[in-house]
């Protein structure tokens, strides 16, 4: 069960970061149930599968010693001792949550003051792992996707973190550190995307004859990781690629900008309800979450059988209206705020998204591209015409 939950936190910390990465391990992720021969044990701090894939032809001994997370997790009894995030050489490390070894994030130790200090030495230790990578790097997956896949894991891992804490336990301290910290961070995606050595490499990987040796889903990594330099832009000449970064950059900080937005719309809508058949169908959590509501609110006396009830966009207090209410008015009026936060009156995205959509076209312009909706498809196997296609026939 350790195990399960351990896999389960790993996949949710992916998810919760930015652009920019490279998706090494976005085909294995997808692709978990692989033969327990294709993989090793997973590092728990670790967002990424494609730590565990090695090459199933490699050696029968390597073969014979390999298993899965979920292969592991079926053995409560002997959990697997995972291996640990690598150790970072800074001053800072044994004061700083988020520098530590850890095997499960440290949430509850993790606060704003940590993330200054915490991100500019991760990046610092990082930034000294990419140059000895590009020095030594060869075309082979060893030597390649694994020292790159760590190097990318352990910010991913960070990063999310730090964001996850943000999304449920927003503070101004702690908004405030993570844009101090947010354009070196990116700064440093950047250059990791756009390291020639390392693209050179995972060509010369796609040319050699180990390519045949390596799985499908490691073919399909190394596929995408090309897929994904050029798309970060690696190709483009100085002065392209420049004016590629300023947009990068100014996109990461609208994209805050909007999420914070939508954060405070989320927190400051609040509709109080005071008779009972309004609230029909509510489960008796559902009410006592709203009750419990109402008292934070002011509402000292509020409790689950009398109400008052406060229902908010947080998703808990939306998804039970939406699941359980029998009120359709109230759903229908949960449901707009909901769908319309951030879009008038003094918390409005509207110039954000504006913004957000010409930098978008420029830089789909910068990479060749007629449109935005072509760099998007661009790692997926839709395209555009079959997207309009559905959405037509879904009018």
């Amino acid at each position: 069960m350790l195990t399960v939950v351990a896999c389960t936190t790993r996949i949710a910390l992916s998810r919760s970061v930015h652009r920019h990465r490279p998706h090494l391990h976005r085909y294995a992720r997808r692709h978990h149930s692989l033969s327990s021969k294709l993989s090793f044990p997973c590092p728990l701090w670790s967002s990424s599968f494609s730590l565990c894939l090695r090459n199933p032809r490699s050696s029968p001994t390597s073969r014979s010693l390999s298993t899965t997370c979920s292969s592991a997790s079926a053995s409560a009894s002997t959990p697997p001792i995972a291996p640990r995030a690598p150790p970072m050489a800074d001053a800072g490390v044994e004061s700083n949550p988020l520098l530590r070894d850890f095997d499960f994030p440290p949430f509850d130790a993790v606060e704003a003051k940590h993330v200054r200090p915490g991100v500019l030495a991760l990046l610092k230790n990082l930034e000294s792992d990419l140059e000895e990578l590009e020095r030594t790097v060869e075309p082979s997956w060893p030597k390649l996707v694994e020292p790159l896949e760590k190097i990318v894991d352990r910010l991913t891992v960070v990063w999310g973190m730090i964001n996850h804490l943000k999304a449920v336990k927003d503070t101004a301290e702690l908004r405030a550190a993570i844009e101090e910290v947010q354009a070196e961070k990116v700064k440093f995606q950047l250059r990791l995307g756009q390291s020639k050595p390392i693209y050179n490499a995972f060509r010369a990987l796609q040319e050699s004859p180990d390519w045949n040796l390596l799985s499908d889903a490691q073919k399909r990594i190394v596929e995408n990781q090309i897929k994904e330099a050029v798309l970060s832009g690696v190709a483009l000449e100085d002065g392209k690629r420049e004016e590629f970064n300023k947009i990068e950059q100014e996109l990461e900080k609208l994209s805050k900008k909007f999420d914070e937005n939508v954060l405070d719309a989320t927190k400051k809508f609040e509709k109080k309800i005071t008779d009972k058949k309004d609230i029909e169908g509510l489960p008796a959590i559902a009410l006592g979450l709203a009750a419990q509501t109402a008292v934070s609110k002011g509402h000292e006396n509020a409790t689950p059988e009398d109400g008052p009830w406060v229902i908010t966009l947080d998703a808990p207090s939306f998804m039970s209206v939406m699941q359980h209410a029998r009120n359709r008015a109230l759903r229908e009026e949960i449901y707009r705020a909901y769908v319309t936060r951030a879009s008038s009156g003094d918390i409005d995205n509207t110039l954000i998204i504006d913004q957000i959509l010409k930098l978008r076209l420029e830089k789909a312009k910068l990479l060749g591209y007629n449109n935005y909706a072509e760099v998007s498809m661009a790692m997926k196997m839709a395209t555009v015409d079959k997207a309009e296609e559905l959405l037509e026939k879904l009018r």
